[in-house]
């Protein structure tokens, strides 16, 4: 992902790049802004560690529309080059920079220990969500947090779900939050894994618009609306409850995580109906 990003920086001045904050192991997590439009919307991948397909697939995603729009090529009828003067997208390809790399290569030196005791002593990493301290980053945030503190099974820091002690107390979490905060997005779409469908309501407090959008995803996805699910504390969840606008969370893909490349082509496919859903909705109607 570094070596892609700096490949970008170098096709593609017109790009900007931020750091937004560090992982608990001080890796950069890294923004890409792409456009000058007063609309913001914002796209993010891997808040769970087994779930790093979607880094790959949200820079497929960006590459895709760099190429149209320099190239002068229309997506699905409309003008890449209007969409980057009506709509700034910021992407954060990889929210769990330590994770991702604990469940790929395994523990670093400097942490195995504890990583090898919050994981039962079993030296398999691939299924692992969590940050390396053993916290859900997508169960960090302040929507009814305390329910899914009380309902988790895991009490301690785990391989996944466990919430933490408190909200906002892991270093990515809160980065996200605060991009959140100071850019007031228009639309977020968080990209996760499995099971072809996505989550786009939060306790009543989605929008008429948000319902739209729902809609145009879901038709050209083929992925399943759903409305709500019994889950709290996510990104998508605190979005909606704290700005009252669009959030979503997309499960792409079907099967148990990690997700295999040779799923690759058929998750780019349908997750660019999601991007070209998103960027068509959220277009200034002429």
């Amino acid at each position: 992902m570094l070596l892609d990003i700096e490949q970008l920086k170098e096709i593609y001045p017109f790009l900007s790049f931020n750091q937004i904050g560090e992982s608990i192991l001080g890796k950069p997590i890294h923004e890409i802004r792409i456009g000058s439009g007063p609309k913001k919307v914002h796209m993010n991948a891997s808040f769970h560690a087994n779930e790093w397909i979607t880094s790959l697939v949200l820079m497929n995603l960006v590459e895709s529309y760099l190429l149209s729009l320099t190239n002068g090529y229309r997506m699905d009828g409309m003008n890449p080059l209007s969409i980057y003067h009506q709509i700034e997208l910021s992407i954060v390809p990889m929210v769990n920079p330590d994770g991702v790399d604990l469940a790929i290569n395994g523990p670093p030196s400097e942490r195995a220990e504890e990583v090898l005791e919050i994981n039962g002593k079993n030296t398999e990493f691939v299924h692992w969500k969590a940050n390396i301290r053993g916290i859900d980053l997508n169960n960090q945030y302040p929507a009814k947090w305390e329910v899914e503190k009380e309902r988790k099974l895991p009490k301690s820091p785990a391989p996944r779900d466990y919430p933490g002690d408190l909200p906002l107390t892991e270093p990515e979490a809160i980065a996200m939050a605060n991009l959140a905060i100071e850019n007031s997005f228009d639309c977020i779409v968080a990209f996760h894994t499995q099971g072809k469908e996505f989550y786009w309501g939060y306790e009543g407090f989605e929008t008429v618009e948000a319902e739209e959008i729902a809609l145009e995803i879901e038709r050209r996805s083929g992925y399943k609306a759903v409305r709500y699910v019994d889950s709290h504390a996510g990104y998508k969840d605190w979005f909606i409850q704290e700005f009252g606008k669009p959030g979503y969370t997309i499960e792409l893909g079907k099967g148990i995580n990690p997700l295999p490349l040779s799923q690759l082509n058929q998750i780019l496919s349908e997750a660019g109906g999601v991007f070209l859903a998103i960027i068509n909705k959220n277009l200034p109607i002429d």
